[in-house]
């Protein structure tokens, strides 16, 4: 079972302050293409519950954190289609453990906007930096692409663009209604950040109406400040509500094992609930992309994960997709077909 402490819950101010104290460089960013050159840096005491572990070096992944190597004749093919179309895919970008399994079935995260972020929070694997202007051009070419794919399903993500006045939310638009056009046989998901609070800005990648909206609230209130600094989690609950009130399929996706008891866990399910009724949520296991990356504080057991999923099942969530490799548009098209026949069944 897990190895979550239930007892106390650290307050805010202890477990947060310890976690963005001793930071070297900004969390996130270019880390894992700079760890060799990087003095090793013990982060241990970053792990907002656990002020005893003193390791240099990742901890070592229990018998159920196992990826498969990438390969085969559909990883190969889905590589070639990246690389012809000059598409970035947050599979790459974010080392995503799927990438494998994904590719092979023909499934893929397109990311847009670039793959620079403006922000640095503490779990991701993508750059961070000042982003080159947006290519306004992208829209109709990833549309283009999606219909060569011949997809029945796609994820379209991207980076935050803070420097953006919309924060890339005209792009996302067009995006959108490129890809409905030009591949109707594809339904459109997209995973979108929270535009610095601009409700109008998300209001315009509501309207060109994608099939499935997310957004990922990523970790318990607690810990935002460490895990997310420049967002908030009040911020991203709007978010999901502003996409609920609009009558569009609604997505989030949270991390275990940074940090979180599943006391909070399961009271994030509930308030998710409560506040936004979100109808499809993904559950995984964090993995510190590098050292430079906040610590793993447990190893969730997946008999845990089978937990989280019946809880959330209970509490209203349509599709619970919970394990310890999940990510956020992990067995996304099945989704979509889950999603569907419970709501027939309703």
């Amino acid at each position: 079972m897990s190895s979550s402490r239930t007892e106390s819950i650290p307050s805010p101010d202890q477990s947060n302050g310890k976690a963005t104290s001793r930071h070297h460089r900004p969390l996130g960013g270019d880390t894992a293409r700079n760890t060799r050159s990087s003095a090793i840096v013990d982060l241990s005491e970053k792990v907002l519950n656990n002020a005893t572990t003193s390791h240099l070096t990742q901890p070592r992944k229990p018998s159920w954190i196992r990826a498969k190597l990438p390969g085969g004749a559909g990883y190969e093919k889905m590589r070639g289609n990246m690389q012809k179309h000059g598409l970035s895919t947050v599979c790459q970008e974010a080392s995503c453990p799927n990438i494998a399994d994904c590719w092979s079935r023909g499934t893929a995260t397109i990311m847009i906007l670039g793959d620079i972020c403006t922000r640095s929070c503490g779990f991701c694997n993508v750059r961070t930096g000042k982003p080159l202007p947006p290519d306004y051009d992208e829209p109709v070419n990833v549309g283009k692409s999606v219909a060569l794919m011949g997809l029945k399903h796609i994820v379209i993500t991207c980076v935050d663009r803070d420097d953006l006045a919309d924060g890339g939310a005209e792009i996302w638009a067009d995006t959108i209604k490129e890809t409905h056009l030009q591949a109707p046989n594809t339904s459109v998901e997209v995973l979108v950040g929270d535009f610095g609070g601009d409700r109008r800005a998300l209001q315009t990648v509501i309207e060109a109406k994608p099939e499935i909206l997310a957004h990922n609230i990523e970790t318990v209130p607690r810990m935002h400040r460490a895990v997310r600094p420049q967002a908030t989690y009040v911020r991203s609950m709007g978010v999901l509500k502003q996409i609920r009130d609009a009558g569009l399929v609604s997505k989030t996706g949270i991390m275990v094992g940074i940090g979180e008891t599943d006391v909070e866990v399961v009271s994030l399910l509930e308030d998710i609930q409560k506040k936004a009724q979100t109808e499809i949520i993904t559950i995984g296991q964090y993995l510190q992309p590098s050292r430079n990356h906040l610590p793993v504080d447990r190893w969730v057991h997946p008999d845990q994960f089978k937990e989280y999923e019946r809880i959330g099942l209970e509490l209203g969530f349509r599709v619970v997709e919970s394990g310890p490799l999940v990510r956020s548009s992990y067995h996304a098209e099945e989704q979509v077909v889950l999603l569907e026949s419970r709501k027939q069944a309703e």
